[in-house]
């Protein structure tokens, strides 16, 4: 067989080349960039497949996005207001955390109605919001100067009681599939908290799931199988950590400041994330269809 030679490239320059794939994104855009502001957050999807985020050309805006590149102003919140998380409690309403009015709002998707399901004055910022099938939320709520935070519980009635005092700054939050356990995140710690959880939503037994050694953390959430997703603010990545708090995989995102992700699409597995680096959503493809995404089914009747 014939050898045949070829130039020699230095060190520096193949180790540039094979380096630009090792950080290539795993993601494409959803929305233009800079469409949003640097609060770009949300997001969650509805019925019909629509994709919903907050401070979409100015802060206090929430936006509706049916398809790729065609996002618009949904509603204007109440003067005072800027949301954060949002989350549905069924096919037509989604809750919304207001972290400049203390409140967790409601929203009626099919009037566009915004009434306060529970202001309480006590909330340093409500963050980002988990919700049950029987409508029990639960509020992450950080004190980012002071580096400390708690989650608060909020009952179907609007009732608010703080659940987890003394904590990090917490963030990132969402309930597993069987809704027996809580899991919270403390972005500046890097730690992921899981508790046991009531059916009152009282919550116990407070243990680390898992301690990321870098980077920051945002907003997460589960899959079926009881995965967590969790954005990686500043890390430009999604962490996929198991029950077990195993990262067992990393999604490389196109812009560095991940806020938040939900799932959507026709199977559920079509993940859209926040940066707000960048202003826009991107997008990738799970394995496992979302734990919202299934429970959105079970309320128009679907399997």
């Amino acid at each position: 067989m014939k050898l045949h030679h070829y130039p020699r490239i230095p060190f520096f320059i193949a180790a540039l080349y094979f380096s630009s794939f090792a950080v290539q994104a795993q993601t494409s855009d959803y929305t233009a960039e800079h469409e949003f502001t640097q609060n770009c957050e949300g997001p969650s999807v509805d019925a019909d497949g629509s994709v919903y985020a907050v401070n979409y050309i100015m802060d206090g805006t929430i936006a509706k996005i049916p398809k790729r590149n065609k996002a618009s102003i949904f509603l204007t919140l109440p003067k005072g207001s800027t949301g954060n998380g949002i989350r549905f409690g069924n096919a037509t309403t989604f809750y919304v955390a207001d972290f400049t009015g203390h409140n967790v709002l409601k929203v009626d998707v099919t009037n566009k109605q915004v009434s306060v399901h529970c202001n309480e004055p006590k909330m340093n910022q409500p963050n980002d919001l988990a919700i049950t099938k029987k409508g029990h939320i639960f509020c992450s709520d950080p004190n980012w100067k002071e580096g400390t935070g708690q989650v608060w519980h909020v009952s179907p009635e609007g009732k608010a009681r703080i659940v987890a005092p003394d904590m990090g700054t917490t963030n990132g939050i969402d309930v597993s599939p069987d809704e027996k356990t809580l899991y919270v995140n403390e972005s500046v710690q890097r730690n992921v908290w899981a508790f046991d959880l009531a059916a009152d939503g009282s919550l116990s037994n407070k243990r680390l799931l898992h301690k990321f050694s870098d980077g920051g953390m945002d907003g997460m959430r589960c899959d079926a199988k009881g995965n967590l997703y969790i954005t990686r603010h500043g890390k430009g990545e999604v962490a996929v950590v198991s029950p077990e708090g195993k990262v067992i995989k990393t999604i490389t995102t196109k812009g560095k400041s991940v806020s938040n992700i939900c799932f959507g699409g026709k199977k559920g597995r079509t993940c859209y994330i926040t940066l707000q680096d960048r202003g826009c959503l991107e997008t990738f493809q799970a394995e496992a269809p979302g734990r919202e995404w299934l429970m959105m089914k079970e309320f128009l009747g679907k399997k």
